[in-house]
């Protein structure tokens, strides 16, 4: 998901600051998640339709940290919301694929895409990530905020890994458990990871990777009221061996 602030939100679609600094997932539980929803669709799709406007429309800072230096090539967004990271990518001279569950936030991206004047650069598809099989092609995925309570962490993580081409860069950045913002209803802490976490379900010490960048990140946001917090990113930038 792209900074994003939201008008009050969680986190990305997995499936799916003010002064525009929320990103996506600093204010989990100020929007109604349809945890009861049948499915993936309905859930993102029906938090989407609450508001006009749910991400601040500026990519994540972390995506603009570590993929500002690289070679552009064909990227992936997964989760892409509403698409400022896919429209940022687009004008580094990326061409990319922007992946959601909801119809409704792609119906978004593809018409601020159209605003931006990058629009032939991207491609936007509808998946569910939990049906999604993948294929390595990409010479970056993105995969930025990718908590859902429909969707274990574990198993999105892999599908971005798995959509890698040789060669290419993984990029996944996430809400670190012991670093949440204090508002807010966070769901249950196993949604989310810490660096070590990450490593060792990508199994980084035994797969053709070359990890590049693994921290916690610290990042300062601003809560519904304008109230400020610290919080913890996970911060994962590995490049898949040829």
């Amino acid at each position: 998901m792209a900074e994003h602030t939201h008008d009050g939100g969680t986190h990305r679609a997995s499936g799916s600051a003010h002064q525009d600094t929320h990103q996506r997932g600093d204010q989990q539980g100020h929007l109604n998640l349809h945890e009861d929803a049948d499915n993936a669709v309905d859930m993102w799709d029906g938090m989407y339709r609450e508001r006009p406007k749910i991400w601040s429309g500026n990519p994540n800072p972390q995506l603009v940290a570590e993929a500002a230096g690289l070679r552009a090539g064909t990227a992936l967004d997964l989760g892409c919301g509403e698409g400022a990271d896919a429209i940022w990518l687009a004008v580094q001279g990326w061409t990319v694929t922007g992946m959601d569950v909801s119809a409704v936030a792609l119906e978004r991206a593809a018409a601020h895409a159209a605003e931006s004047g990058y629009a032939h650069r991207i491609t936007w598809q509808q998946q569910d990530l939990a049906e999604w099989k993948p294929e390595p092609v990409f010479d970056l995925v993105s995969a930025q905020f990718l908590h859902s309570p429909l969707l274990p962490w574990r198993d999105s993580a892999a599908s971005a890994a798995a959509a890698v081409a040789p060669g290419g860069t993984l990029l996944v950045v996430g809400h670190h458990p012991h670093g949440l913002a204090p508002w807010g209803h966070h769901h249950e802490t196993g949604m989310f990871f810490t660096p070590e976490q990450l490593a060792g379900a990508l199994r980084l010490d035994r797969e053709p990777w070359f990890v590049n960048v693994l921290t916690s990140r610290e990042r300062t946001i601003t809560g519904p009221d304008g109230e400020t917090a610290t919080i913890l990113d996970t911060v994962l930038r590995a490049t898949k061996h040829l």
